[in-house]
């Protein structure tokens, strides 16, 4: 099985805007759709309250069209076009879907930053992770939200191995952040944030790019669009991650970034994976 994970950074520009930095994106849509995935998670979708336009399904049946999609959005009293997550998956393989709230802090649980979709034998579910925010205002409520998040992977896990990504918005280790000397308080490299990290881990999953690759270093998943030269000196942090249940992981054939270009922000992951499918 393929499955390509992307935090996106507005699907709506993707698909509808003309400016370079959309034109780039839809480059890297194009890459993904080439891979033939059979599940596609996509975070930070902007949609609006109501989901795709008219215009953005016309869009995607276009351009995915043997895949049946299912998407989240940000709801009252979260903000508009805010956050949000999407499946694109594959027709013949018709998964229930679920939209679960972990009863997390603030609005998080209106922001729509979880799906699931449950197969006979195993369960893929995707996270757009709360980010600590500037001076790290959302830290206490985002530690709250790694214990609950770490309490529903485990729920699933006793059901069915699962396959859980997204932009989980923390560098776990050193070998993960390009200047760890320069963040050790920014949002997404701190120590409480690592520590919520490695107890997610602790309950019975594994980092699959760790898992193949070892301590391979300078490999990066996002580089600050603010910085102009961020990608050119990769200047990166790996936050976005393919979990899986540890009875999964010596069936993991593949787990890697995918080339983005010169497009900064993040970059798809690959996962491959052998699950006895037909």
């Amino acid at each position: 099985m393929k499955l390509i994970s992307w935090n996106i950074d507005s699907l709506n520009a993707t698909l509808t805007s003309d400016s370079n930095r959309a034109v780039m994106s839809r480059e890297v849509m194009h890459k993904i759709i080439a891979h033939e995935p059979d599940v596609i998670a996509i975070q930070e979708t902007k949609l609006p309250r109501t989901g795709p336009t008219k215009k953005h399904q016309q869009i995607l049946n276009d351009l995915f069209l043997d895949y049946d999609y299912a998407w989240r959005v940000s709801e009252e009293p979260a903000r508009k076009s805010y956050a949000g997550t999407m499946f694109i998956y594959k027709k013949s393989l018709d998964p229930a879907v679920s939209y679960p709230k972990i009863d997390a802090p603030d609005t998080m649980d209106s922001e729509g930053r979880i799906m699931t979709l449950e197969f006979d034998d195993f369960i893929v579910t995707q996270v757009y992770t709360p980010n600590s925010g500037s001076k790290l205002v959302r830290l206490n409520e985002r530690q709250v939200w790694d214990e609950k998040y770490a309490a529903y992977l485990k729920e699933l896990d006793a059901r069915k191995p699962v396959l859980a990504t997204g932009d989980f918005n923390v560098a776990h280790k050193e070998i993960d952040i390009a200047h760890p000397d320069r963040n050790r308080r920014s949002a997404g490299f701190t120590d409480e944030e690592r520590l919520g990290f490695t107890k997610l881990l602790g309950k019975g999953f594994v980092d699959t790019f760790r898992h193949l690759h070892g301590d391979v270093t300078g490999r990066y998943s996002w580089w600050n669009q603010r910085a102009k030269t961020s990608k050119v000196n990769n200047s990166g942090w790996r936050i976005d991650y393919w979990l899986v249940s540890k009875s999964l992981a010596d069936k993991v054939q593949q787990s890697d970034m995918l080339d983005s270009g010169a497009r900064q922000d993040h970059t798809p992951l690959l996962l491959e994976i052998d699950l006895g499918e037909e």
